[in-house]
């Protein structure tokens, strides 16, 4: 039997030869496998799993060797690879050691403009690939690196003006935690990243594969099923003959089945315990003040600043230059001491009601 199966795949592998081309052939089955390891990597990241994205990376770059050139889902597998390492700053993707990953990352979305439909998504990325590249070095204590990251994007890359300067100052009073490094933040860089890779599968469909191998796993359930059926129904029918035969059950010392179900009582009401809290007014103050949380903030508040005429002036040039909405362009042109873009929203709403501007 097993001759014959191997004679009829040989044949049908002759035949298939004889009409088409088996190098054409390994070409798009080598395409498929490659699409279902760029959407494997996709997911990874998706699900920032480092450990799973390494090894979905290195099988994708083994079935690459297999491809005459080199496609643009490569150059996206490579960007993923350095942003999903960009906090790590000892990982080295270049000759140059001094190139950090998000660094690298930044040189290659240059690259895939072309891939980008939206043309303010490439810039947002591109913006915040490098803030974190400062602010990582700046949470890893690497002030001196921070300030190498800043002339390696000036000499390399394209960098804003108004950026260069807000990033030289925020580097030169080491504000690890300034808010407009808040504001561009690692995790926006990898959620704006995400809606890019949607976008990109949604225009370049990877999933060929995918759906064969899901209609073939859900038919093999299906096959399972059936053939589950037939040896559980001479099961029974056979402890069916057995009770027929024997109608005096046996007495069991210890009962294995458990015929009482436990069911929850959703008709009883819950019970809760309190505990009253001492209403000594200095002891409970005293507790408040003691607790960390309480400290921290205490440590990290800020009074609230007011708005002068001048910042509102900056405010309203940038609306005029960017257009109502676009606060964070607005921000990398101003110096608004250390406000948000939603402190200037609210601003801009106050001044609105006001009449001050149209």
């Amino acid at each position: 039997m097993a001759a014959e199966n191997n004679n009829r795949t040989a044949s049908d592998v002759n035949s298939i030869e004889e009409g088409v081309s088996f190098s054409n052939i390994t070409a798009v089955a080598t395409g498929w496998m490659s699409d279902f390891m760029f959407l494997s990597l996709c997911r990874r990241f998706k699900e920032s799993k480092r450990d799973e994205f390494n090894e979905t990376l290195s099988a994708f770059q083994t079935i690459q060797k297999l491809s005459p050139k080199r496609n643009e889902k490569a150059k996206i597998c490579d960007f993923l690879a350095r942003v999903m390492h960009g906090k790590l700053l000892d990982v080295q993707f270049e000759d140059d050691a001094s190139v950090m990953p998000l660094m690298s990352a930044a040189r290659l979305w240059s690259d895939l403009k072309n891939t980008v439909a939206d043309e303010s998504l490439f810039k947002n990325v591109a913006i915040l690939l490098i803030v974190q590249s400062v602010a990582v070095c700046l949470e890893k204590g690497e002030r001196s690196s921070a300030s190498s990251a800043l002339r390696w994007f000036e000499n390399n890359l394209e960098l804003p003006q108004g950026l260069r300067v807000k990033l030289s100052k925020i580097v030169a009073q080491a504000e690890t935690y300034h808010p407009f490094l808040m504001s561009f933040s690692f995790s926006r860089l990898l959620e704006t990243v995400q809606s890019y890779l949607d976008a990109y599968l949604e225009e370049n469909p990877s999933d060929y594969l995918l759906k064969a191998a899901s209609k073939m796993v859900q038919s093999s359930h299906k096959t399972e099923g059936l053939e589950d059926e037939g040896p559980r129904d001479s099961s029974l029918s056979k402890k069916a003959s057995d009770v027929t035969e024997d109608r005096k059950p046996k007495r069991k010392l210890l009962s294995t089945i458990n015929t009482d179900v436990w069911k929850p009582d959703t008709c009883k009401k819950r019970h809760f315990s309190l505990r009253r809290i001492s209403s000594n007014a200095s002891e409970l103050s005293q507790m408040t003040e003691n607790s960390p949380d309480t400290k921290k903030a205490q440590k990290t508040r800020k009074p609230p600043q007011k708005w002068t005429s001048q910042l509102d002036k900056y405010l309203k040039d940038g609306v005029k230059r960017h257009g109502q909405g676009k606060w964070s362009r607005i921000l990398m042109d101003y110096d608004f001491e250390g406000r948000t873009g939603t402190m200037l929203k609210d601003r801009w709403r106050v001044l609105t009601r006001a009449h001050e501007v149209g």
